[in-house]
């Protein structure tokens, strides 16, 4: 409480110097620059407050939650005539792409022009994000590919089987597929399925939204990623983007109000280039250095606003956000990878609970499973959560097996349309190593007590029993994963268990089958907790809940295997061999990362 008065107490000083840079910081019909370079995410990472030499500060991703709070105060303000969004590379899933994307247009239905500059040209997720723009504008020389999405599996039966390893994959339900890369050349025809049907929703969402914001119908726009790439003068012919300029004479454009967009005849954009003397865009450029329209940076904007507001001196009510990236593991043996750990989140929820602040929880959730032990554990706390506390679980990219199990104890599931989704199954996978290390000249005596005492040795292939054994196991572990499901859906096992069979559906097809409650990103989640909690809420806001207690962290080793599958395309297996470094012995809720990222 002293440090918010003495914090208040500066900010009332400084007031006037504050007001003044406000009044300094969106020139009367500029544009606020929105920089993306990088990974996009739905919620403001933490912020690093020590940077130490031999660890130097990252550049924090931009997230969607800051977007929004820039469009909240754009669309407040008169004086900026809009947002350039500048883009250079984006890295962002499906479902964050799409939450991206629907701020900007928020910002485009409160008043705000937008204007898209690419500099480095346009691939998939960008011109997905540029569609929200009036106007799209690339760099000279540059590509525009919107190529569509593709999904490569990498199958290693064979590599395993030339170095002597023989792997045993388990799993229950048709579509769960993990596993199969172990044991397989080629995609199975279930995996092909469902693989295609999320294919066949992300082509027609990005065919959609090129369709709505360049103004054409969907044939049009399906056509034009069939034929793509495009060099830059060929993509403003065909009418996928409006211009072509360098920045300095996008500058001038803006201030000249001279910029085409979808709704006008694509052109070539040189402003001056009418003049035949001297060598094209030369006009243009001349003109720039005359009028160019004022431009602010985003950051410097939303820092003069900042400063104007003053720090709550009494701790007031937060809606709770509780993070679900990564795998989820009982706990993290190593740092270096993203990874869910049951111990963080248990304490965190139990933190949520049992503090009268937090009136509701957000559970967001980026995860595609992992441990189902840390998988059941984190699930009964959030059900213990639920008992006390309005819940709403917020399906992000990916939202399935582990992933969708703890969110099922949820009072509702958010998810955008692109969320992969469900993968209601369980796998389990081991390695024998014996003709390997035969190969190697290494024999294996065994001296046991007990029938099966050895049943963990990778040195051999289990026996029929044993098999069985792990098959009624993984049984028993399936059945409590549909129990799991038609507890939080509130419907018989018997409407779940087809539904199940380890199949992932996009948001969209999970919504349809009753298995997510409504489609939308962060900001519809929020409101539905709000709507839960009462007319009092509409005035509080989201806090990121962690845990209150102190939890070592764990030491910094190396991950040298799945770094280099990573680095080689073996993204899908880089991800199995993480899992099964940090839940050995433990059976998985995973659905395997190849349809993870569909570009």
């Amino acid at each position: 409480m002293i440090a918010a008065l003495l914090v208040n107490l500066l900010r009332l000083l400084l007031l006037p110097v504050s007001a003044l840079r406000w009044a300094f910081a969106a020139p009367r019909g500029g544009y606020v620059v929105l920089e993306i370079d990088g990974r996009v995410v739905d919620l403001q990472p933490p912020r690093v407050r020590l940077a130490l030499p031999w660890r130097p500060r990252k550049r924090a991703p931009l997230s969607v939650e800051r977007v929004r709070e820039l469009g909240k105060h754009l669309m407040k303000d008169p004086r900026p005539a809009g947002l350039l969004l500048r883009m250079r590379s984006v890295h962002a899933g499906p479902a964050v792409a799409a939450s991206l994307r629907d701020a900007l247009l928020e910002i485009r239905a409160g008043g705000k022009d937008i204007v898209a500059y690419l500099p480095m040209g346009a691939d998939t997720t960008m011109l997905l994000l540029a569609s929200a723009a009036r106007a799209i504008v690339v760099g000279p020389e540059t590509m525009v590919s919107p190529l569509g999405f593709a999904v490569e599996g990498r199958y290693v039966r064979r590599a395993l089987e030339q170095v002597g390893v023989e792997p045993e994959v388990f799993a229950k339900g048709m579509y769960k597929n993990a596993g199969e890369v172990l044991v397989r050349d080629t995609m199975s025809a279930a995996q092909r399925e469902q693989v295609g049907a999320l294919l066949d929703g992300r082509f027609g969402d990005l065919t959609a939204a090129l369709a709505q914001g360049r103004r054409v119908d969907r044939e049009t726009a399906a056509l034009w990623i069939d034929e793509a790439p495009f060099g830059a003068e060929q993509a403003v012919a065909r009418g996928i983007v409006d211009a072509v300029a360098y920045e300095d004479e996008l500058e001038h454009m803006l201030a000249a109000g001279s910029l085409p967009c979808a709704t006008a005849a694509p052109r070539r954009a040189e402003i001056g280039a009418e003049n035949a003397d001297g060598p094209p865009g030369a006009g243009a450029r001349a003109a720039a250095r005359h009028s160019k329209s004022r431009l602010v940076a985003a950051g410097r904007y939303l820092g003069a606003r900042r400063a104007l507001s003053m720090t709550p001196v009494w701790p007031r009510p937060v809606l709770g956000v509780i993070e679900v990236h990564g795998a989820i593991v009982s706990r993290a043996r190593f740092r270096g990878a993203s990874l869910a750990s049951e111990e963080r989140l248990v304490a965190s929820l139990r933190a949520a609970r049992q503090n009268p602040r937090v009136q509701g929880v957000i559970l967001h959730v980026d995860s595609p499973g992992g441990s189902a032990l840390a998988s059941d554990r984190i699930h009964h706390e959030v059900t213990r959560l639920a008992e006390v506390k309005p819940v709403v679980a917020c399906l992000s990219n990916v939202a399935a097996s582990g992933g969708y199990y703890v969110a099922a104890a949820a009072h509702a599931i958010v998810a955008q349309p692109q969320t992969i989704t469900g993968s209601i199954g369980v796998v389990s996978a081991r390695f024998a190593l014996g003709p390997l290390l035969e190969r190697l000249g290494v024999s294996t005596d065994v001296v046991k007590r007990g029938a099966r005492a050895d049943l963990f040795s990778p040195s051999r292939k289990l026996d029929a029993g044993e098999r069985a054994v792990v098959e009624r196991e993984l049984d028993a572990i399936y059945a409590a994963f549909l129990r799991v499901v038609a507890r939080g859906r509130r419907r018989p096992v018997e409407e779940i268990e087809p539904l199940a069979q380890g199949r992932v559906y996009s948001g969209a097809d999970a919504q349809a089958r009753g298995l997510v409650d409504m489609l939308g990103g962060f900001e519809r989640a929020l409101h539905e907790l709000r709507q839960m909690i009462g007319p009092k809420a509409a005035a509080i806001e989201p806090a990121i809940v962690r845990a209150s207690r102190y939890i070592p962290p764990p030491p910094l080793l190396p991950a040298p295997v799945p770094t280099l599958l990573e680095l080689v395309g073996l993204r899908g297996i880089a991800q199995e061999v993480a899992l099964a470094i940090h839940c050995e012995g433990e059976r998985v809720l995973a659905y395997c990362a190849e349809a993870d990222d569909l570009d």
